[in-house]
């Protein structure tokens, strides 16, 4: 036999009689950092979504446009083909017709050998993220005291440098 009469209890065992998620009225340092780590936290997540969810919309648009910009490559690819035939019939008015499809076919060599040097010259001077690796190396130099990194500075027999009293 059940104690529910309508859906509601007919008996409540405790009432609160204090809001559980009311703030203490004088916190500790402890209760202050806690709530603001778990703030910042809320925060960091939140704005890591927001970057998200702007990024994916963006790659979309951008995947969009660029389904019609390979389709615009595609038609000048084939568009191409036809211009060269159209070279070799005009120079076949004035040369003998394996003559002009021949030049025809050492102009596209030509170009093609220059364009591939083009890119491998551009290639050659990808030298990779060099100012992000740079600031790396750095992380670990932040995050030291001062006092740790006067220790660093004479363990190798060398005067340290007068630190700021503040131990930044």
């Amino acid at each position: 036999m059940s104690d529910r009469r309508n859906g509601a209890p007919a008996t409540v065992t405790s009432i609160p009689l204090v809001d559980p998620h009311a703030p203490k009225p004088d916190p500790s340092i402890g209760d202050l950092v806690k709530d603001a780590t778990a703030q910042v936290s809320t925060l960091v997540r939140a704005e890591v979504e927001l970057a998200k969810a702007e990024i994916t919309r963006d790659v979309k648009k951008g995947l969009t446009g660029s389904v019609f910009f390979i389709l615009a490559l595609v038609v000048l690819f084939y568009s191409t083909f036809f211009f060269f035939f159209f070279l070799a019939e005009l120079l076949d008015n004035w040369l003998w017709r394996w003559a002009a499809f021949l030049i025809v076919f050492g102009i596209m060599v030509v170009v093609t050998a220059a364009l591939a040097l083009l890119g491998y010259l551009k290639v050659r001077r990808i030298r990779g993220p060099q100012k992000t690796i740079e600031s790396v190396k750095e992380i670990p130099e932040a995050f030291t005291s001062g006092a740790d990194k006067r220790a660093v500075a004479t363990t190798d027999g060398k005067q340290a440098a007068p630190a700021d009293p503040s131990g930044w």
